[in-house]
This record gives structure tokens, sequence and C-alpha cells, in this order.
């Protein structure tokens, strides 16, 4: 089963576990398992890690993005906003209950401990740098973690030392980059793209 944006908004998961605190904030984790028909949507292997993102339109639509290509966790760090919050929920189509996501410090943090707990995991930052590839140009792999990062400053340097890989979106007109949120769009759904399987339907 499906819902559109209309029933996503006064929907929630049927099941989903209760809020926990982090160990280096007072701001909450949430753990969202959610169930449609019965059954529960299975999750890729895909980690989103959100850089002092700030825009809560960003956040949200970001949070849709997750859902929409089925990601395992969405790491909120630093002075990103995080949920409960009027705007992030409405920009979510309040997808913010379906998708689970943790508050960091930071997003070093972040992803240093993501390294540590899963294994063979690949790191890449979205943003333009010397170094940055063409992002259709590279082989992604999964588990995957992608970075992106805040509206004006971009992703910290010292989570792009980290990072395995940093990929851009060449641009072609008078503008020199994209919103954060399309951007991590179109990486996604060419991580997707390239992933053996999709696991986006809902299991028996």
């Amino acid at each position: 089963m499906k819902l559109n944006a209309k029933q996503l908004r006064s929907y929630s998961p049927l099941a989903v576990s209760g809020s926990q605190q982090t160990a280096n904030s007072q701001k909450p984790a949430r753990n969202a398992t959610a169930s449609v028909a019965g059954g529960p949507i299975a999750r890729n292997d895909i980690y989103i890690v959100l850089d002092n993102v700030l825009d809560t339109y960003n956040i949200g639509s970001i949070f849709r993005l997750a859902d929409a290509v089925a990601a395992k966790k969405v790491f909120l760090c630093g002075g990103t906003e995080t949920p409960p919050n009027h705007r992030i929920k409405k920009a979510s189509i309040n997808t913010t209950e379906w998708v689970e996501w943790e508050y960091a410090e930071t997003a070093l943090q972040a992803v240093r401990n993501l390294q540590f707990t899963i294994y063979n995991l690949q790191i890449i930052a979205i943003e333009q740098s010397t170094k940055s590839v063409p992002y259709d140009e590279f082989n992604y792999t999964t588990p995957v973690c992608l970075i992106v990062g805040n509206e004006t400053t971009g992703v910290s340097k010292e989570v792009l030392k980290m990072a395995d890989a940093v990929v851009e979106i060449p641009m072609f007109g008078v503008n020199i980059s994209l919103n954060v949120m399309v951007s991590l769009g179109v990486v996604l759904y060419k991580v997707v793209e390239r992933m053996p399987k999709v696991l986006s339907e809902v299991e028996g």
C-alpha cells in the first residue's frame, strides 16, 4: 500500500518506539519502524548526514527524500533543527514519523560513529571542491553514507577529509550550485540506480 501526500499528513506508522536521549545531547532520537498493511518497510543501507543544514524546508524535504528511497537513517547535526517542528513536518509531509533520525553535536561525530559501527561503509560528501568528481561517474556501493552541508558554507572541512570521495553535480548555466536537497536527491537516485536490489517495497 502506498500513501499519497494528503494521507501521509494525517497518518502515523503502526509501530513507533518512544524517544530516547542521545549520549551527547538533550535532543531526542526517534526510532520509527514504519509498517504498512501489516508488514514492515524494508530499508536500504543508505545513511544521510546533514552537516549544519539550517533551512527547515530543506530539512523537511530531505526527510521526504529519505523516505522515498527507503533510507535507513537521517542524522541531524550541529545547528540543524530537529522534529518536532511545524515547518519541517509540513515540508516532509509527515515522513518525520516514518524515517528514523538521530541528532549529533557535529557531523564529524555522526560519521565517525557510523564508520565504527557499520562494516565497509562508503562515505560520500556532496560538495564542490578541487577533489570532487562528477556524481554520475562514481562507483557507489552500499552501505553508503551521503553527507550534505550548510547552504552557505557547505560540508565542513574536517568531514571532507574523512570522505572516501567527494562528488558534485555539473552545472552548465550561470548559476554555480543547486539547492542542498535537490543535490541530495540527484545523488540519492544515482545510488539507488546502481544498487543490485532496491528494497523500497513493503515486505509481506
